[in-house]
């Protein structure tokens, strides 16, 4: 069999948690250690980046999309099953846990899964946006700037500049207030 007639399908690694980035590392050692190259190809931790705001300090970090889970792109024999020594190279690795699949055998990932997972783990460095645990509607306590104590309802987010629009109460009347997520909390 050429190096050219080796298909590849992307398959899924339970893996131990929190350990994705060094399975991922380890195998990629390991593929090029064996010189596995042609029948492993990429090796994927999906990761989105993520900004948060806390007592005004900003802080980008990288969530796992997929925690627990590693994906690998594996050349398959004729009959659809996974090469010998690329499934033992991979079982044989310290974190990893097996394959997803049925009856102890792996399955192969469909194309419209695999289209989305390359489609979030590829996308282009974008601004991150901020995580908030606020939705629309929801009752608000403010705990800091001008307005502290004051209590409403959000009504719009802007999860990139980072702010909450909130509806407050002030002479008796409903006044919209534009102010950064983490000055409120739920009440």
């Amino acid at each position: 069999m050429t190096e050219e007639a080796l298909e590849k399908r992307w398959y899924v690694l339970r893996v131990a948690s929190n350990r994705e980035e060094q399975v991922r590392d380890a195998l990629a050692r390991k593929v090029e250690i064996e010189g596995l190259q042609t029948e492993i190809g990429r090796i994927l931790v999906p990761t989105e980046k993520v900004k948060r705001v806390r007592a005004g300090q900003q802080r980008v970090y990288e969530r796992k999309l997929y925690p627990g889970y590693v994906f690998v792109e594996m050349a398959t024999s004729e009959d659809g099953s996974l090469l010998e020594k690329s499934w033992f190279v991979i079982n044989e690795t310290n974190g990893v846990g097996d394959f997803i699949g049925t009856e102890g055998k792996p399955s192969p990932m469909s194309d419209v899964d695999v289209a989305k997972m390359l489609n979030q783990a590829e996308r282009p460095e974008e601004s991150p946006q901020v995580q908030m645990e606020f939705q629309k509607g929801d009752a608000i306590k403010v705990k800091g700037g001008s307005f502290e104590g004051m209590e409403g309802s959000v009504e719009d987010i802007d999860a990139e500049k980072g702010t909450v629009r909130v509806i407050v109460t002030i002479f008796g009347r409903p006044t919209p207030l534009d102010i950064e997520y983490w000055q409120i909390e739920k009440s």
